[in-house]
């Protein structure tokens, strides 16, 4: 199931960043092979759809980022 949420930090230098659940909840790291759209940084606020995937040390990592709204997407 796909989840939404806005990008809360990304740092180019180290490929990683959060995103923050629209739904609530603590914000969620990712890494740039997750997105979707690699060609292409992520900004804060901007909105992505995303799935959620559990690590075998119960951290919860967004997976399948998909940039939203943008009217090239």
């Amino acid at each position: 199931m796909t989840d939404f949420g806005n990008i809360k930090s990304y740092d180019s230098g180290k490929g990683v960043g959060t995103i923050a659940p629209e739904k609530g909840g603590d914000a969620l790291p990712f890494r740039k092979s997750d997105l979707q759209q690699q060609s292409q940084e992520p900004k804060q606020d901007q909105r992505y759809g995303y799935d959620v995937k559990s690590a075998n040390d119960g951290k919860r990592y967004a997976i399948n980022l998909q940039q939203q709204g943008d009217a090239n997407a």
